[in-house]
């Protein structure tokens, strides 16, 4: 019995051998379509798109029979040019490095990582935040408390207490003591041992904020009048706007 045209699967499993295949091979990736070699796909061996054409496939097709592959198209050409003509790509570097990553392509991963973007984020920032402590926990602290604050309002804002050094953590403590605030709703940061300043932190705060979709902005916090410690030492309000 056949099957008429308006029944006909979106797409099937391919089974047979890629070695029957044509050495042109024709990919939907993420919707974006396009044409290259199987040598070409083929050219670092230990890499993940390299076993995806290689042996029995796993690959579904699309209704139009090419390679279906479930990853953002828009940077699958860096990849393939990269596959061509080994032209590491001097465009959406970090984006690019996530897709070298999930098809295991080595040698563009480690070019990669030593452009000043992926080298800076990975050396010297995440490296830098590794040693403050909780400090991704910190963060969806912040959020949480900035978002059960935003109820009818244009904003909310977060206090946050930022310590170097244990000394610093000791001086806060004092200071929190005194405040007039909620000590539960501030959030701490630090102590730690690396080099990058108080503000440097701040920085980053506020960059992975935003890389999660939030508009924020900070300032020192400044406490009453009288208190013995500057509070803005320790102290900055983070302000969440809504709209």
């Amino acid at each position: 019995m056949s099957i008429s045209s308006e029944h006909k699967p979106l797409g099937k499993q391919v089974t047979g051998n890629l070695h029957t295949l044509s050495p042109i091979v024709e990919l939907n990736v993420g919707g974006e379509m396009y044409t290259t070699t199987l040598s070409t796909l083929k050219k670092h061996p230990g890499s993940k798109l390299a076993e995806m054409f290689t042996g029995q496939p796993k690959l579904r097709t699309d209704s139009e029979g090419r390679f279906f592959i479930d990853r953002p198209g828009t940077y699958f050409k860096y990849i393939l040019e990269y596959l061509r003509s080994n032209q590491v790509p001097t465009q959406c570097i970090q984006d690019v490095y996530k897709e070298a990553l999930f098809y295991n392509i080595e040698p563009l991963i480690k070019q990669l990582e030593d452009s000043p973007q992926i080298f800076g984020e990975l050396v010297a920032r995440k490296q830098f935040l590794a040693h403050v402590p909780s400090y991704s926990e910190n963060i969806e602290l912040m959020i949480r408390i900035a978002r059960a604050e935003a109820v009818a309002s244009r904003r909310s804002s977060v206090i946050v207490c930022v310590v170097r050094t244990e000394e610093d953590a000791a001086k806060c403590q004092d200071a929190l003591n005194s405040l007039d605030m909620d000590k539960k709703s501030v959030v701490k940061f630090g102590p730690w041992k690396a080099a990058p300043s108080i503000f440097d932190l701040l920085d980053c705060i506020q960059m992975d904020v935003e890389a999660k979709g939030y508009k924020i902005s900070f300032q020192p916090h400044a406490a009453e009048k009288g208190f013995r410690f500057k509070s803005h030492d320790y102290f900055y309000k983070f302000l969440f706007t809504w709209w």
